[in-house]
């Protein structure tokens, strides 16, 4: 019987190195590996390029590795979203910025899961996203050509997995996680609940477990809410 669990985070992510590149899940705060994210801090590693769709809040999801000096070297990332420190670093240029649509961030993951080079796309054409592209007109449009991304790791979050590394992802959370985990070089899941193999119906799984080479149950998820609008009384 296939097992790729692992104890916990920390053992999740042995092998990591300065200098890597790492996707990670999420859209906002919804579905992003908090326990990797909180280990990769707690390791020190340094000088990282990171693909996710934001880079969290401050002080929360990757705004933890953006406060750490020298942690992150280069975001890839389709909007500033909420966090000030990204926008500060962005800005400053003490950080490197790749603001992509967020429709090529998501194919631009595809592609790398499905062994797709690279691709055209309209989007982007026509302002700074275009700037050093190539471009070819199809259908009398202009497109630009997109390369799939190259991660070392892809850390993902799932509702709830087996050992043998099958996914099943909830509501908002199959975001960017289900691309990312088909992409990475090593892709290591954290789930809310680990179960065992076979538990899962086939016809539910989101992400099976070819892609998946390490899977741990995660704890103490914040799930925090990226804002919060209320009515006055």
């Amino acid at each position: 019987m296939i097992n790729k669990t692992v104890h916990d985070a920390q053992e999740a992510i042995q092998g990591v190195s300065d200098g890597m590149t790492f996707m990670l899940g999420g859209f906002g705060l919804c579905g992003i590996p908090e326990n990797c994210i909180a280990a990769l801090r707690k390791s020190g590693v340094k000088n990282l390029s990171c693909i996710s769709n934001n880079a969290g809040v401050d002080g929360f999801g990757l705004g933890l590795l953006l406060q750490s000096p020298r942690q992150i070297k280069k975001m890839t990332s389709s909007y500033v979203g909420e966090n000030d420190l990204f926008e500060t670093l962005m800005l400053s240029g003490e950080l490197e910025v790749e603001l992509i649509p967020q429709g090529t961030l998501a194919e631009r993951c595809r592609a790398a899961g499905a062994g797709i080079p690279a691709f055209f796309t309209p989007a982007g054409y026509g302002t700074e996203v275009a700037e050093g592209k190539e471009v070819r007109e199809f259908n009398g449009k202009p497109h630009l050509l997109e390369y799939a991304f190259k991660a070392d790791f892809a850390f993902v979050k799932a509702w709830k997995g087996d050992e043998a590394g099958n996914l099943v992802f909830k509501g908002t959370a199959r975001n960017f996680n289900p691309l990312m985990a088909m992409a990475g070089k090593i892709t290591v899941a954290e789930v809310e609940e680990l179960v065992p193999a076979g538990e899962l119906d086939p016809n539910q799984i989101h992400t099976p477990g070819i892609f998946v080479q390490r899977i741990f149950q995660g704890s103490h998820y914040e799930k925090r809410i990226e804002q919060r609008t209320i009515r006055e009384a």
